[in-house]
């Protein structure tokens, strides 16, 4: 990934399948994407979307001297979270819990529905609403409630990078066919993500294209979610997927 203005700024994209739960072969065919952000100097971070093996992100970080302070979720399904799913049991945001790594941000939406997957507690749960910051040591993660892949979903910006969890992709967005999923929010969301500027690198829940991150300039060029200019354009074309 490339460097960020902020050089106290850590931030890894891990491969699931690969950089962690390896070995996995759910995490391997459904290629999410977690990440690690945190501020070197303070030596704390959080974990995004740490499904399949919180541990291994645990250790991740611990390796390179620094502690997980907490998790953030962009929403709540299982292969973001853990949980139950295609009737496997994934391990997850309770586990990273367990280990002292909590607690996790979600959005005051999505809370009930991550509870509910993951089976944590109140005390564990942190709610959020649109424009809150998350402190990690001294590095501000803004929060962007984007639903319409779920009722809760949550884009993380920070440091010129925009984790965008399954709300967009590279190529294409997350469904919308599923039961909390909503396609008019989900175009609200893509125009909002929209104007942020070109530079913005744009990092995703899930590996589907061939780079792992671009530009959201480049994102808006070729990403066919992206070419509806009315919303009534995008449900026509998009709304039933």
């Amino acid at each position: 990934m490339r460097p960020v203005p902020d050089d106290r700024l850590y931030i890894r994209q891990l491969l699931s399948g690969r950089d962690f739960a390896a070995g996995n072969q759910v995490a391997k065919q459904m290629l999410n994407f977690a990440y690690v952000i945190g501020d070197k100097e303070k030596g704390e971070a959080v974990v995004v979307d740490p499904a399949y093996a919180a541990g291994d992100l645990i250790d991740l970080v611990e390796a390179e001297g620094m502690r997980v302070v907490g998790a953030l979720a962009t929403h709540h399904h299982p292969d973001h979270v853990g949980g139950s799913m295609m009737g496997h049991t994934l391990e997850g945001v309770a586990e990273l819990v367990g280990r002292g790594g909590g607690p996790i941000h979600v959005h005051r939406d999505e809370v009930p529905y991550v509870q509910r997957v993951t089976g944590i507690s109140d005390t564990d749960v942190v709610a959020h609403d649109s424009g809150d910051v998350i402190e990690v040591g001294d590095i501000r993660i803004e929060v962007l409630h984007t639903p319409g892949h779920t009722p809760g979903s949550m884009c993380f910006l920070v440091g010129g990078v925009l984790v965008s969890g399954d709300t967009l992709f590279l190529e294409g967005c997350g469904r919308t066919d599923f039961p909390g999923s909503d396609p008019g929010a989900m175009y609200e969301s893509l125009t909002k993500l929209a104007t942020l500027p070109d530079d913005t690198v744009v990092c995703a829940g899930h590996w589907y294209s061939q780079p792992p991150v671009a530009p959201l300039g480049e994102v808006k060029e070729y990403n066919y979610v992206m070419k509806p200019r009315s919303k009534e354009q995008w449900l026509m074309m998009f709304g039933g997927q």
